[in-house]
């Protein structure tokens, strides 16, 4: 049956020498994989430009009921033009880093409407933003906890307190687990919260100290989603912030 979908571009994968699988989150049937022409053909190279990581595609699919991969029968981009992100080397980077995330924590979602708008809104504020850039993807993932529903629990938070990361939550004293943050680290999961388009700019974090929180950042996610560790992107992203 033909439906036509409405998708974000996470990832292709080379199948053989004319075809490609596309890896997509759709508003209508959540995450969905599907076989594109790619190679050197015109139709090929024009797909490929098409379903860049965070492209926003509107589509028309043979959707089989049994199938984990589907036909497109076409494919015409929709919403945000890309060309702001893929212009910048640093936006680049976090758009293929963000991609391959959300492949991992989407990979058993159901359709959800409010998560795939905080993501396409989240995609056309990097498109726009042009300073705070390199702490976009810090407070994208934090906000995205929210619909993942692992977002820390700051009615918890005081000066002073750990953060427990398997329970989400902040405590006097540490847990009998080690996967908990310091009273220090602790107080940058309360600013994160308060990280917006507007004022990314504002918090000025040196190389390390973005690092540090991006790992803080994977190593609750993994608690969460276990295959969040093996990252491939995230080298390339780290060089790319100098």
């Amino acid at each position: 049956m033909y439906t036509t979908l409405h998708c974000i571009c996470l990832r292709t994968v080379r199948y053989n020498d004319s075809s490609a699988i596309l890896s997509a989150y759709s508003r209508e049937c959540g995450l969905m994989s599907f076989q594109i022409s790619s190679g050197q053909s015109k139709e090929g190279r024009r797909r490929k430009a098409l379903t860049m990581p965070l492209s926003f595609i509107e589509c028309i699919c043979d959707i089989r009921t049994g199938r984990d991969i589907h036909t497109i029968k076409e494919l015409i981009p929709w919403g945000c033009n890309l060309l702001a992100i893929n212009a910048i080397h640093i936006k680049t980077s976090i758009a293929v880093f963000l991609a391959e995330i959300l492949g991992i924590v989407l990979r058993d979602s159901h359709p959800d409407s409010i998560l795939f708008d905080y993501i396409a809104t989240g995609i056309q504020r990097l498109a726009r933003i042009d300073q705070g850039i390199g702490n976009f993807h810090l407070s994208f993932l934090y906000g995205l906890s929210r619909f993942l529903g692992i977002e820390p629990d700051l009615g918890t938070w005081k000066q002073g307190y750990i953060f427990d990361m398997s329970e989400g939550i902040f405590r006097p004293t540490p847990p009998l687990h080690t996967h908990y943050l310091s009273p220090e680290k602790a107080r940058t999961v309360a600013a994160l919260a308060m990280m917006s388009e507007r004022n990314l700019n504002m918090f000025r974090l040196n190389r390390k100290q973005r690092n540090d929180i991006l790992d803080g950042i994977l190593e609750y996610y993994s608690i969460h989603f276990s295959h969040i560790s093996s990252i491939s992107s995230i080298q390339v992203l780290r060089e790319t912030m100098g």
